[in-house]
């Protein structure tokens, strides 16, 4: 299995894990699946759009467990309906805020690209469920509580965003 990344930040453990750092456009080109793993900026807004679709293969996997807005959604039912996307896992939504957290069982959903979304047979919504495990809420408070102590102290606590 080849393992192909992009970030702006190289990181060297991805290489030594025998990661392989190229464009975005090569991982569109080459993928057969494609996992989002970044957090949002004004930089990457929809960094998979309809440009980024057509330059992908053929039934592609995409999972996005970062940020909603990573992913043009209206683009991605597109993609779903020609094939360009086989699959489709997300954790998060970028109009997630009135859908998630909350039981919405007894509701009519509103939202109509969520709406068509779901009812595709290859698109999945986890609905953030991927940080509701004891080790990734463990974690959460963790990091915030060694964030909290690094900023009193004047310490980095090395996990800061750098422009």
């Amino acid at each position: 299995m080849e393992v192909l990344c992009y970030d702006p930040y190289e990181n060297p453990l991805a290489l030594e894990m025998d990661a392989q750092y190229c464009s975005l456009d090569e991982i569109y080109a080459k993928a057969d699946v494609i996992s989002l793993h970044c957090p949002m900026s004004e930089e990457n807004h929809h960094l998979l759009n309809e440009k980024s679709f057509s330059k992908m293969k053929d039934g592609v996997m995409i999972i996005n467990t970062s940020r909603g807005e990573l992913l043009d959604s209206v683009a991605a039912i597109e993609a779903l309906k020609e094939g360009k996307i086989g699959a489709l896992g997300l954790d998060v939504y970028d109009n997630e805020k009135d859908l998630f957290f909350q039981d919405k069982s007894n509701d009519v959903i509103v939202d109509d690209v969520f709406r068509r979304l779901s009812a595709c047979h290859n698109v999945l919504f986890t609905g953030h469920q991927a940080f509701l495990t004891n080790e990734a809420l463990h974690n959460i408070a963790s990091v915030t509580l060694n964030n909290i102590e690094a900023f009193f102290t004047n310490k980095t606590s090395g996990n800061e965003l750098i422009n």
